[in-house]
């Protein structure tokens, strides 16, 4: 039992899972994940730039986007879509792509949404991830990423 128990403890050591109440609807929210045009206004930390983004609309479908950090340098991500069930659930892999085209360590995020009165809440899961390390990397990057969200949406 105890090894049960630490792999499993071990397991939530490597997961992400961060909610958020967002003031709009859940329509809007969701274009906010499912059009490029609005992605761009909010994806990346805080003073990223996206500067490519090509999305399915379907299970089956490829999402590919690239930030560019305010240094210059430009983090590409292709992913697989599992899952879209509009307005209610997202779910796709993430991995970073080397400067070689090569696919580095893939996780799997997955996005919901419910309705609170005329609020959103989102709640984002993200794993398995190679280490607490960039498992935190990525809490810092999506906590900025959905402050931009909720910037954007006020403006929308």
């Amino acid at each position: 039992m105890a090894a049960t128990n630490s792999t499993a403890a071990i397991s939530r050591e490597l997961e992400l899972v961060i909610t958020r109440i967002f003031d709009a609807p859940r329509s809007l929210v969701w274009k906010a994940w499912s059009e490029p045009a609005r992605m761009a206004c909010w994806a990346g930390p805080k003073g990223f730039t996206m500067t490519s983004c090509e999305m399915g609309s379907q299970a089956g479908d490829t999402f590919s986007m690239s930030m560019r950090s305010p240094d210059g340098v430009d983090h590409p991500v292709r992913s697989v879509y599992h899952e879209i069930v509009e307005a209610e659930r997202l779910v796709y892999t993430w991995a970073w792509v080397g400067a070689d085209g090569k696919r580095g360590h893939e996780t799997l995020i997955t996005v919901t949404s419910a309705d609170i009165g005329e609020k959103t809440k989102l709640t984002l899961h993200q794993a398995i991830f190679e280490s607490v390390t960039a498992r935190n990397d990525h809490q810092g990057g999506w906590s900025s990423a959905l402050d931009c969200l909720a910037e954007c949406l006020a403006k929308a």
